[in-house]
């Protein structure tokens, strides 16, 4: 199917923000952004958990509880990431790159599911990572999926409310096309968020002389 001509910079834009922050995780290089190619390593255990502020909210052994002004853990199988009811915890909890990555890998999923497949997932379903290259690989599941949703939508289904059933979000209120932007953002800014803590596990390392 052709990809209609308002969709394709949206899908373009996914595709880079995906495939920028998959290289910052995996290695063994990342576009710095003027064509050179900067070495990375891939994320390690010890980044993905790593807590640079006191009462982290971040992903715990279901076993262990939910952390500081948690309430619960969501997702399913040993490891949970924490959560709270609404309304939220004020100020909002400083979150580790295992949270972060949780949340993405989580919302591609599910809101492909939401949006091509059964419609029944909810965050129950989703099995959290314990370990950073399981949770890498769950993000690109999940980038797979979602990008394979977009390839569905023709134009009627990008202006059509409720086109995906996404239950944690606005997304059955709105056209599918305003849904396709709000995750490219979500995307973007997690993206660049897990790449700076990245950078300042590394930056710290250095000054600890690791």
């Amino acid at each position: 199917m052709t990809v209609p001509s308002r969709l394709l910079p949206l899908l373009e834009q996914f595709d880079f923000a995906y495939r920028r922050l998959a290289d910052r995780m995996t290695g063994p290089v990342v576009d710095s952004g003027d064509g050179a190619d900067t070495p990375v390593g891939p994320l390690t255990d010890d980044e993905y958990f790593w807590e640079p502020v006191p009462g982290c909210w971040s992903v715990r052994r279901r076993e262990d509880g939910p952390g500081p002004r948690a309430t619960s853990l969501a997702g399913a199988g040993d490891w949970g990431r924490d959560a709270a009811a609404y309304p939220h915890p004020w100020p909002p909890p400083f979150t580790t790159i295992a949270w972060r990555l949780s949340h993405l890998g989580e919302m591609l999923t599910l809101r492909a599911d939401h949006t091509v497949g059964g419609r029944r997932l909810t965050r129950d379903d989703y099995r959290v990572s314990g370990d950073a290259a399981t949770a890498t690989a769950a993000f690109g599941s999940g980038a797979d999926a979602w990008r394979k949703a977009l390839l569905s939508a023709d134009d009627t289904a990008l202006d059509t409310v409720g086109y995906c059933a996404y239950p944690h979000g606005s997304d059955p209120e709105e056209p599918f096309l305003d849904v396709v932007w709000w995750v490219n953002q979500e995307l973007l800014h997690h993206g660049a968020e897990i790449a700076l803590l990245r950078d300042l596990y590394q930056a710290r390392a250095r000054t600890d002389g690791r």
